[in-house]
């Protein structure tokens, strides 16, 4: 399961199929893409999935019922190939930062974690709300040279949060693996139902899993 949250909070949650019906895949990884590499911006995704409602519903009854074999009856997935979620390998220490941590901040925790980017939440609730890269952070002190100082000391309110992309901690590591391909994801949080972080799944991550566990088949 993967849902979709900005600094509304919660957009979209569902399946990956309901994922790509209500995304342009293409037109999302270029957005991402160009933002990268200090093209204009375009990366809000469109068009929801006017049956929201009935995918949360979906979603609850998922984790009532065995999650691991339901969710390989809806992933089309073999029921007798042997499940690995996500949370069997992601970081449960993941680096947070809230909205009321200046830009300056952020930036030096990337540099002393040598990470490039850091899921924001609410301070009210802890509930995600965005990611900020290292580039964003950039660009937003060194937008106007004489301000930079200033900027610097800026909370991230200021800052216009990228729409995240997060999986669920049940979630199969393939299906992550697919959306962050496509999706030109370098880390993807993992966040329950309740709009909580648990944790981070990086590339490295996918990568050393699929090295070190030979059952798994990430395009299986």
């Amino acid at each position: 399961m993967f849902a979709i949250y900005n600094k509304g909070g919660l957009n979209f949650r569902s399946t990956i199929d309901n994922l790509y019906s209500m995304s342009n895949v293409e037109s999302v990884s270029e957005a991402r893409n160009n933002t990268e590499e200090g093209l204009p911006k375009d990366h809000s995704i469109k068009e929801r999935n006017k049956g929201q409602g009935e995918n949360k519903n979906s979603f609850e009854q998922l984790l009532e019922k065995d999650a691991a074999n339901t969710y390989k009856e809806i992933a089309n997935i073999d029921t007798k190939e042997p499940i690995f979620h996500i949370s069997d390998l992601m970081r449960t220490d993941v680096i947070t930062l809230n909205t009321n941590n200046t830009v300056s901040e952020a930036y030096e925790i990337m540099e002393e974690n040598e990470i490039r980017q850091i899921p924001i939440l609410n301070p009210e609730n802890n509930k995600i709300l965005g990611m900020v890269t290292h580039k964003v952070l950039l660009d937003y002190i060194f937008n106007d040279l004489e301000y930079a100082e200033h900027n610097a000391q800026k909370t991230l309110e200021n800052i216009e949060l990228r729409e995240v992309i997060t999986a669920h901690p049940l979630t199969d590591i393939r299906r992550v693996a697919k959306v962050m391909v496509d999706f030109s994801l370098t880390a993807i949080p993992v966040v329950d139902e309740n709009d909580i972080t648990k944790g981070i799944v990086s590339r490295a991550n996918i990568l050393r899993a699929v090295a070190n566990t030979p059952p798994l088949q990430i395009w299986g």
